[in-house]
């Protein structure tokens, strides 16, 4: 379960008035509504609902710890000992997650399986199967495996529409918390688009008061109907367990990861907007005569952008997609994300005080120039990184501008660039060499040097490194 840094409370039934008194509490006035249960939906729901366990090996290398570069202290323990060896562990992880489909799909959370080298599934019959990953997304922090059980039809949940929720309805959390076993919690939506939780690259979940704790992720969050509404992945808590404040996945993001793979592809192809957005503060709200702050104010387009080909420009504010009010820049995102590519839906947005409309035709992030992936060889800082020409596609892959241009580590894996680099980074200068393309990344590297001057763009700040070679 992902953890935020910072009860369930009893559902109390009582009359329309404002105040309830002692004396107008009533003893249950029917045999009916004494056994009023949920018992029902969790009988329909609970074997849909499974435990996922991945191993995924960990390699702890002594010689980056700082006392190992420390002359006096290798002196005692050499280079060549165990002591300085790297040595490889096995961690475990415990998730739950929920069969989707009949055939053995599966959907949990991408953290629960990330980098495993072993996902095993219990399903609630204590039955245990080796899971194959299908798909497994950070951006979503969503994942899909598969298991083959031969001449069997397993229990599995409908995914509902999630946008149908509202505030104050009733939902059940089904997962294995802490380990102890299938556990169901009760409670009700707090919140819908919660956008401040910081857990993937979409930032529309849902909150509820259902108690949720490690072991959650990847569960089922369901309806009075026995659908699934959401999957359970994170909490806010300063404990470590529920404090009542838990967020859940929408099954309408849900829905376009199980399409992928069920279409049989092993990488999402999302929606691309090819816009820089921005939430609209009561500031520019006032400056623009808005009656109050909503939708997504467009700082940049890109020339290839659906939007700016349909029409629209920079200082256009987005405030509905196909009729679904956008209150903030991440919620335009996570509609645009949960649409087809190739379908056309209605934007409805303000030019200059003017509301207007207009049809865009969703498509993906285009390859407007060659990838060259290049894992970094030689003796130089980059070594063990692999590079990439930056297009439109594969900065929405990393999550960058889609504007940005250049040279991006798309990758690492091993070697000097762990020590120095992250994924994403924009190498802008290497040596006073202009970085524009792989190539000229390989020109700049093959000319050697004693020492590195290279200039990188991370997260929108320029950081200037020197390295010794």
């Amino acid at each position: 379960m992902r953890f935020l840094p910072a009860l369930m409370s009893a559902l109390l039934l009582c009359t329309a008035s404002p105040t309830v008194r002692a004396d107008s509490k009533a003893v249950p006035a029917s045999a009916v509504a004494v056994q009023l249960s949920f018992a029902p939906i969790v009988k329909t729901t609970a074997p849909a609902v499974v435990n996922v366990y991945s191993k995924r090996k960990l390699v702890d290398d002594p010689s980056r710890n700082s006392f190992m570069q420390d002359p006096f202290f290798r002196r005692f323990f050499g280079d060549g000992g165990s002591f300085g060896r790297p040595r490889e562990r096995v961690a475990s992880s415990l998730g739950s997650g929920v069969i989707v489909d009949p055939n053995g799909l599966i959907v949990t959370n991408n953290h629960v399986i990330a980098n495993a080298t072993d996902v095993k599934v219990a399903l609630a019959d204590k039955r245990e199967f080796e899971a194959k990953v299908l798909i497994a997304d950070e951006r979503t922090d969503l994942a899909v495996l598969k298991i083959d059980v031969p001449d069997e039809q397993l229990p599995a949940l409908t995914l509902a529409d999630s946008d149908a929720l509202e505030v104050g309805d009733l939902v059940l959390a089904i997962g294995n918390p802490f380990g102890v076993g299938q556990t169901v919690t009760s409670g009700i939506i707090s919140a819908l688009a919660r956008t401040r939780v910081g857990v993937s690259d979409y930032q529309f979940f849902i909150q509820t008061d259902a108690a949720i704790n490690p072991g959650n992720s990847g569960g089922a969050l369901v309806n009075m109907r026995g659908e699934l509404v959401g999957i359970n992945t994170a909490i806010f808590s300063r404990s470590g367990g529920s404090i009542g404040i838990g967020f859940a996945i929408p099954t309408n993001m849900v829905k376009t990861v199980v399409a992928t793979a069920e279409s049989g592809g092993a990488a999402i192809k999302r929606p691309w907007l090819g816009a820089e957005l921005q939430d609209v503060s009561p500031d520019i709200a006032t400056s623009l005569g808005m009656a109050r702050p909503e939708g997504a104010l467009i700082v940049s387009l890109h020339p290839e952008s659906p939007l700016a080909k349909a029409g629209l420009k920079r200082g256009d504010i987005v405030l509905a997609l196909e009729g679904k009010p956008v209150e903030t820049a991440q919620e335009l995102g996570y509609r645009a994300a949960t649409t087809a590519i190739g379908a056309t839906i209605i934007v409805e947005y303000q030019r200059k005080g003017d509301r207007k409309e207009t049809q865009v035709t969703m498509i993906a992030a285009p390859e407007t120039v060659r990838r060259d992936d290049t894992l970094i060889k030689g003796a130089n800082p980059f070594a063990g990184a692999t590079a990439s020409n930056l297009s439109p596609a594969v900065a929405d892959e990393l999550g960058l501008p889609a504007d940005v241009q250049g040279v991006v580590i798309s990758k690492i894996d091993q070697g000097p660039a762990m020590r120095f680099f992250k994924r994403g980074d924009v190498v802008l200068e290497v040596n006073g060499a202009k970085v524009d393309s792989v190539d000229a990344l390989n020109a700049a590297l093959g000319e050697g040097s004693s020492l590195w001057r290279i200039a990188i763009n991370r997260g929108g700040q320029v950081l200037k490194l020197a390295i010794g070679g």
